[in-house]
């Protein structure tokens, strides 16, 4: 009992000091695409508000403060491996202890309620968090954290689309959720879309999307084009930078049904990934 103690507050702390970091430094290959944008944006307006973004990066990391007011919702997914011998209640106490020591030490704003649709009153601990689980290959447990602001995640949405509609219907699909977006998430933007399953395994897709290597696809490089040639830009005041990367996931479907599910992040696209080998958790 005392070992699984150690164990737990040693885990704890690892998912406390990862959780505080990521919504102050963003991962490397996201700051790049964002340096790579300020660049390539010919917009003066575009050009303004990308620069204000990097200075805004540049003091988060300086500071130690968060990149957003919006330090975002607790996602996760937890990646258990089939001959993991830890008990998923663990993984849940370690996720919830760990998140919550984040939310109290690391400057997050308490953004949760309790009740969506009457008293809506404050949790004041920025959880429950919101955790699905899947199984994995092999004996590591990985927790893949998402930090969803409510100003993206109220522009993410899911189509039932015609089942013969095909690529030119997924692309219809996604261009006019961008529209009605707008400049609402806080563009440039990074898009996940979840391609098939059911309706809730879609949304779920899209999400799980963020923590997958985007794949050079025609539908992918389609997609980039478009979304970008909507002139959205960056902060929505117009240029050619509206999403900085598409990641895609395609599961097997019905015969009758084609669900596409949108999940949209910022610019701070605020992620982070956790793995614990066999007996760290």
């Amino acid at each position: 009992m005392e070992r699984d103690r150690v164990i737990s507050s040693k885990a704890e702390d690892r998912i406390a000091e990862a959780l505080i970091r990521a919504i102050r430094v963003l991962p490397e290959d996201v700051e790049s695409l964002i340096r790579r944008a300020a660049v390539a944006e010919h917009g003066q307006a575009g050009r303004l508000a990308l620069g204000a973004i990097l200075e805004n990066i540049d003091e988060a990391r300086r500071s130690g403060l968060p990149l957003c007011q919006d330090t975002g919702m607790f996602w996760c997914l937890a990646s258990v491996g089939r001959e993991s011998s830890v008990p998923l209640c663990r993984v849940e106490e370690a996720i919830i202890a760990g998140a919550g020591r984040a939310a109290a030490e690391g400057y997050y704003r308490k953004s949760v309620v309790e009740d969506p649709v009457y008293s809506r009153r404050n949790t004041g601990t920025n959880l429950p968090a919101v955790i699905s689980y899947e199984l994995a290959d092999g004996s590591d447990v990985t927790l893949h954290f998402l930090f969803k602001g409510f100003g993206s995640e109220n522009c993410s949405s899911l189509r039932m689309i015609n089942p013969t509609a095909g690529e030119d219907g997924v692309s219809a699909a996604v261009l006019d959720m961008m529209m009605k977006a707008g400049g609402k998430p806080c563009p440039p933007v990074f898009l996940g879309i979840g391609i098939g399953g059911t309706m809730d395994r879609a949304a779920f897709l899209s999400k799980k999307a963020f923590f997958t290597e985007p794949e050079d696809s025609p539908l992918r490089r389609r997609l980039m084009d478009e979304v970008n040639g909507l002139g959205i830009g960056p902060g929505g005041l117009g240029g050619s930078q509206t999403v900085l990367d598409i990641s895609i996931i395609s599961e097997p479907t019905h015969i009758a049904g084609l669900p596409v599910a949108l999940t949209v992040n910022c610019w701070a696209d605020r992620k982070c990934s956790i793995v614990f080998k066999e007996g760290e958790l």
